[in-house]
């Protein structure tokens, strides 16, 4: 068998996907799950598992080391927005940070907490400890968003229009780090991503103007992609089946993804679900 990988596991069905992706490929598979976060599923698709703190980055990487693992992928999802507004003593008692982790806060992150900062900061520290972190997307590349229309009808010309108009201030919007997402209708942003996530996102876009939609413009176009110089260790842009689900009732029309960068979790059920909801989805190739 080949070497042994790890998985630093938060929420979602990421970790899963990537731990089948890796045993197909031959390799052992150990998870270190965050605790709270990972699915209570995920021990039974791993060889090895234990479980760490969402705040313990050197525990990470002991206990990965102790299991063979030279070589890792981070992937699923943490709750950031209620880590970054819980009050720090409670971070301190609760999630009880390791000495690594404070390390990281006092030199870095207190004066810098934009995902990105952070996501590299972890990958040098863990790269410090032995513990290397691959392309996330490497083991799931069927999972992957195409290139060009996905679903079995294509944007209108408003929605191609929409997405002409917004995919360049996405693009900007990645540089500066505030975001993966944006809504437009009609030549105008009307909601932008930023620390609520892109579902919270969805529903602000449609209490907005999900209900004025005309019909036959097809409604409003999310715009979801990090752009060519996304790091594709850490925190790719994610679609599933609760998007379209969102997307459907805050009365959007389009999805326009960034293709080859943006995974989709059950890609085939996301795609008939979109069929279903009357949502075009296309993939945005650079």
């Amino acid at each position: 068998m080949a070497e042994p990988l790890g998985i630093i596991a938060g929420n979602g069905q990421l970790p899963r996907l990537t731990a089948q992706g890796m045993r197909a490929a031959g390799h052992r598979v150990v998870i270190a799950g965050m605790a709270g976060q990972y699915e209570d599923a995920l021990p039974g698709v791993s060889d090895d598992f234990v479980k760490v703190g969402v705040l313990r980055v050197g525990e990470w990487a002991r206990k990965l080391k102790r299991m063979g693992v030279s070589r890792a992928v981070m992937v699923g999802g943490v709750d950031k927005a209620s880590l970054m507004f819980m009050p720090f003593w409670k971070r301190v008692l609760v999630m009880r940070p390791d000495w690594t982790v404070a390390k990281l806060w006092y030199r870095i992150l207190r004066h810098d907490k934009r995902s990105q900062t952070l996501l590299t900061a972890v990958a040098e520290e863990l790269r410090k400890a032995g513990i290397e972190l691959m392309d996330s997307t490497h083991y799931i590349p069927e999972h992957l968003a195409d290139a060009g229309v996905m679903t079995t009808h294509p944007p209108t010309k408003t929605q191609q229009e929409d997405i002409a108009f917004g995919w360049p201030i996405l693009m900007n919007m990645n540089d500066l780090e505030i975001g993966q997402a944006i809504a437009v209708r009609t030549h105008d942003v009307v909601a932008v991503e930023a620390i609520e996530g892109t579902d919270a996102m969805i529903k602000r876009a449609g209490d907005l103007v999900g209900s004025r939609s005309k019909k036959e413009d097809g409604g409003w176009t999310l715009l979801k992609g990090a752009g060519p110089q996304k790091d594709l260790r850490f925190d790719v842009p994610t679609i599933g089946l609760q998007t379209i689900e969102n997307l459907k009732a805050a009365g959007a029309g389009c999805l326009a993804v960034d293709a080859g960068r943006v995974i989709f979790v059950d890609k085939e059920d996301v795609l008939k679900a979109a069929d279903d909801a009357g949502i075009a989805i296309v993939g945005v190739q650079e």
